[in-house]
């Protein structure tokens, strides 16, 4: 394969028998003289029919990783293949097995809702009859408005039309690039309700969420920041490896208290979590020392009390230190 830049591997691992494998992934952007490097060596496996989670802010290299996995962009380095299909060199049949929701809402704004799906599923050479067995739990809330511009749907309906068009060719593989994105709380439960339902049909799902929230709705989730991956686990598993007391801490003036805290010296870190300040303490810990030291500073003026640990503080331990941080 072709590369300008640096990275170039000669032999091709091994082909998976479905599913997602990536080894090594590498991708630059800008210039030979400045380059700016998206995906700093990234490899992780996602097993046949498995619901795979990538969570990350913006800028953690998501899109540019979905975009190599759909075909739509070369990597500088590493192989990747989908559904045992090598990316670059399997690129026509890849795009026939998978579908793609990305970020932003792509299809035809001027075309109503039924054209949109009759469009993709005439593109794949099916139809919406054949395989609407696979959609009809999604399509079936917005049929009522097939007639519709797709330009005028609600941010909901928007993602329903957009995944039923992701599906009409019946993918052995999907992926979803940010899909919750933008719409309002009761569309973001529904939609991974029809996720969990199309995952016991036995499609791979390889889904991007920067809702820290989300996480817990996957088999297995892939924590990302800057290009890199920070954690790989189950759910569950990355917050049992978080291994350090937590406590939450609020009073009338958050700002005085987080400096306060962060001068603490049994503090390992301190940053804002909703109403509270959760304070990350050193293994020796004494719960008793933390609060003669508040009543010092802050007296009779604070709530504090253990809590557990999930995503998000597990993806705030992961993340290098930052001076800027809270």
């Amino acid at each position: 394969m072709r590369n300008d830049n640096i990275y170039i591997n000669v032999q091709s691992p091994p082909l998976g028998d479905g599913g997602i494998i990536t080894d090594n992934i590498v991708k630059f952007y800008g210039t030979k003289k400045a380059p700016v490097q998206a995906l700093k060596g990234i490899s992780f496996e996602v097993g046949k029919g498995e619901l795979f989670g990538i969570i990350g802010p913006d800028g953690a290299g998501k899109t540019s990783l979905f975009r190599i996995l759909t075909t739509l962009l070369l990597p500088d380095g590493g192989h990747a293949s989908v559904d045992g299909l090598d990316v670059v060199k399997d690129f026509k049949e890849i795009r026939k097995r998978v579908g793609y929701m990305p970020g932003r809402f792509s299809l035809y704004q001027d075309l109503t809702i039924f054209e949109n799906l009759n469009f993709f599923a005439t593109i794949f050479n099916t139809s919406i009859e054949e395989n609407y067995d696979l959609i009809k739990d999604i399509y079936s809330q917005i049929e009522p408005f097939k007639d519709r511009r797709a330009g005028k749907l609600s941010g909901g309906m928007k993602q329903k039309l957009a995944l039923s068009c992701a599906l009409i060719h019946r993918p052995s593989v999907l992926f979803l690039d940010e899909p919750t994105t933008g719409v309002d709380a009761v569309s973001r439960k529904e939609f991974w309700e029809m996720l969990k339902k199309l995952k016991e049909q036995g499609i791979t799902i390889l889904v991007s969420t920067p809702y820290m929230d989300e996480a817990g709705m996957c088999d297995k989730v892939m924590l990302m920041q800057e290009g890199k991956v920070l954690s790989i686990n189950t759910p569950q598993g990355i917050i049992d490896g978080f291994g350090k007391p937590l406590w939450a801490v609020r009073a009338d003036n958050m700002l005085h208290l987080l400096n306060t805290i962060k001068q603490f010296e049994e503090v390992d870190d301190c940053y804002p979590f909703g109403e509270y300040h959760h304070a990350v303490m050193k293994g020796d810990f004494k719960e008793e020392k933390l609060r003669n030291y508040l009543n010092q500073q802050i007296p009779g003026q604070y709530e504090l009390k253990p809590v557990r640990p999930d995503i998000e503080d597990c993806f705030m331990a992961l993340m290098p230190p930052s001076p800027n941080r809270g």
